[in-house]
């Protein structure tokens, strides 16, 4: 019988390539997504018409409760589903001091407890099928800590975690929980997908010389074509079980996870703060006349 699998945050990146190419190979893909507006883009006419066909789209926010019913409804009508692909998320830039405590939580709330929400309703027909298989897009953001990014870094984290947890779980029913861990890939995450807060761009905040090197780093990064995810995913579809419980993918993931496993820590830290800040470093550290402003308008406001 045809294969089924579910994808969440469809409508690019990662989890536009993942329902095109299931569908070439014949599967029969439900590719979710919140806004319905971008469901248009499984009709570019440069996607063969029997792939397009082979392709459903879901309306489905993974934050919002009566979106999630519908979900879970629309689930229950489903005769088998094979696969569940969890890409569904977005990033927070900025630093910890300058990220507003509401923002932690839309973070969490999309990238872990949104996972939690839509496996929660595929689970039951999973376990009655006895097999099925649970992709997590995690990051190698859930192997290593990044200055600037603490709220996504969290977020992926706790997700190895989740996952790690739920695949000792599902493994006497049959089921494979996976993690998807890329690197620095072109994604809109990373572009208009990030969302920062206002004082990201206060020239006079203590964080401004950091955040223009972390920001000169992050572009420095070569940007590889989401496809090759899209591919990984879609070649562990095809096997009858999937061994591994991590696949890192992306240009020297596997040599920085690596890294942080051997190396003392404090030979990451220094790599990474020279990577970020370079000469700033050298010249005694960041802007302290900015630090000292900050904080006696501080103490003239308490």
């Amino acid at each position: 019988m045809e294969q089924t699998v579910l994808i969440t945050g469809s409508s690019s990146g990662f989890g536009y390539h993942t329902a095109v190419q299931c569908a070439k190979k014949g599967l029969r893909v439900i590719a979710t997504m919140r806004n319905m507006d971008k469901a248009d883009v499984f009709q570019d006419e440069a996607i063969a018409e029997e792939v397009r066909h082979r392709i459903e789209v879901w309306q489905l926010d993974v934050t919002d409760e009566d979106s999630l019913q519908r979900f879970e409804e629309k689930v229950l009508t489903l005769d088998r589903l094979d696969v569940l692909v969890n890409n569904a998320g977005f990033a927070v830039g900025g630093f910890l001091e300058q990220v507003p405590m509401e923002a932690y939580r839309r973070q969490f709330d999309t990238n872990v407890f949104g996972v939690i929400a839509v496996t929660k309703a595929v689970l039951p027909l999973m376990r009655r099928q006895q097999h099925g298989k649970i992709f997590n897009v995690s990051s190698v953001s859930g192997l290593i800590g990044f200055p600037g990014l603490s709220a996504y870094v969290s977020s992926k984290h706790a997700l190895e975690g989740l996952s790690e947890s739920l695949r000792f779980e599902l493994q006497p029913f049959g089921i494979d929980v996976v993690l998807i861990e890329p690197g620095s890939f072109e994604t809109n995450i990373w572009s208009s997908g990030m969302e920062l807060p206002e004082a990201v761009y206060d020239p006079e905040s203590p964080y401004s010389d950091y955040i223009k090197g972390l920001w000169e780093a992050l572009n420095k990064e070569s940007h590889e074509k989401p496809t090759a995810v899209a591919d990984l995913m879609t070649s562990l579809i095809g096997k009858e079980r999937v061994k591994k419980l991590r696949y890192p993918i992306g240009g020297g993931v596997r040599v920085n996870v690596l890294m942080k496993r051997v190396l003392p820590w404090s030979w990451l830290e220094k790599g990474v703060l020279k990577t970020v800040l370079g000469k700033r470093m050298e010249k005694g550290g960041m802007n302290h006349g900015k630090v000292q402003r900050m904080e006696r308008s501080r103490r003239n406001t308490v």
